[in-house]
């Protein structure tokens, strides 16, 4: 009577957070998706078990392509990324989707607005869904996407889709995390302009006409070729494709782009090197000044009188910024 215990336990998976580090990254890899959710909740709350975690995951990443989705709010990213990964489905591919969501002012978390247009593919086990808020940080992209997509990655997703959260001027970041970046634009919007205020014109690998029954579309195409034609010679020219996200037209035309470019960083190493320098530069610099923040953070928590005292005018902010980055410097956490 002893034995049946014994066989439960055997037999029942051990919850994630309960299994040392080299096993939770086995589960992982794996394919756990259980494994994989809480990991990203670690990710998320910035939780100290992330960290050793990710190292493990590190070395099995690389593979994927990771396709940037951003434009400005209202472009339709959310419907045409829906679109994307039931073409990418139908074809039989395991897709990772990481959703940059609006932080909600009440809670800080995720509106997770994504997640509901995409609700067709939410029981579908070959695609792995994660909104994920901003937390006010500018750029379009949350500090936690980067560690989301590298835990896809190395679960074997492959494409991963990366959306942002649509913020303008500040739409750019994407580029240092994804492989190849489609800006969705519509027509009748003056996007156009808007893409070279917001620098979308430069990073751009694929451009989408989106919402192309609309009246306006050719003209949006003509004056994205008319803006392409004043900037210096490509190497790589950027097609625009214009698609009806709603009515799923296009779709085909948009993947056929995206894997052109793909096969073109095989054919050009150097520019494939410098997007692996580029990601890796944004990756140190995110982990860095993390770190800075939190001891700076620490270091102003420990001696909260400081601020008192520069408020009312008796310590400059000059020689207390300078103290105090020699503290972060140091590495203590007091002042």
């Amino acid at each position: 009577m002893s034995s049946a215990p014994d066989v439960v336990a055997s037999t029942t998976p051990r919850r994630p957070e309960s299994l040392d580090d080299d096993a939770f990254a086995t589960r992982v890899l794996a394919g756990d998706v259980r494994a994989a959710a809480r990991l990203m909740r670690f990710i998320d709350d910035r939780h100290p078990r992330a960290v050793p975690i990710l190292k493990r995951l590190h070395p099995h990443a690389g593979q994927a392509h990771i396709i940037g989705l951003t434009g400005n709010p209202g472009a339709g990213k959310s419907t045409l990324g829906a679109a994307l990964v039931a073409h990418w489905r139908a074809l039989g591919k395991r897709v990772g989707v990481v959703a940059v969501d609006p932080s909600s002012p009440f809670t800080g978390g995720a509106i997770l607005g994504d997640r509901i247009r995409m609700a067709e593919h939410a029981v579908d086990d070959g695609v792995f869904i994660r909104s994920v808020a901003t937390r006010g940080h500018m750029g379009g992209l949350s500090r936690s996407a980067n560690d989301m997509v590298l835990v896809l990655d190395a679960m074997g997703y492959d494409p991963i889709l990366l959306e942002t959260v649509g913020v303008g001027q500040d739409e750019i970041d994407v580029i240092k995390v994804a492989q190849t970046t489609a800006v969705v634009l519509v027509p009748g919007l003056g996007d156009e302009i808007q893409a070279i205020k917001a620098g979308l014109l430069e990073i751009a690998d694929v451009f989408v006409v989106n919402k192309a029954d609309r009246d306006g579309a050719l003209r949006a195409e003509k004056d994205l070729r008319m803006l392409q034609s004043l900037g210096a010679a490509p190497t790589w020219e950027v097609p625009i494709v214009r698609t009806v996200a709603t009515a799923r037209e296009g779709i085909s035309d948009l993947v056929q782009a995206l894997e052109a470019h793909r096969a073109q960083l095989t054919v050009d190493p150097e520019a494939a090197r410098r997007r692996s320098r580029l990601r890796a530069r944004h990756v140190l610099e995110s982990l860095v000044r993390d770190q800075v923040s939190s001891a700076l953070d620490a270091a102003l928590d420990a001696d909260a009188q400081v601020l008192d005292a520069v408020a009312a005018r008796e310590r400059d902010p000059w020689t207390e910024a300078e103290r105090l980055f020699e503290i972060v410097r140091r590495g203590r956490g007091q002042a």
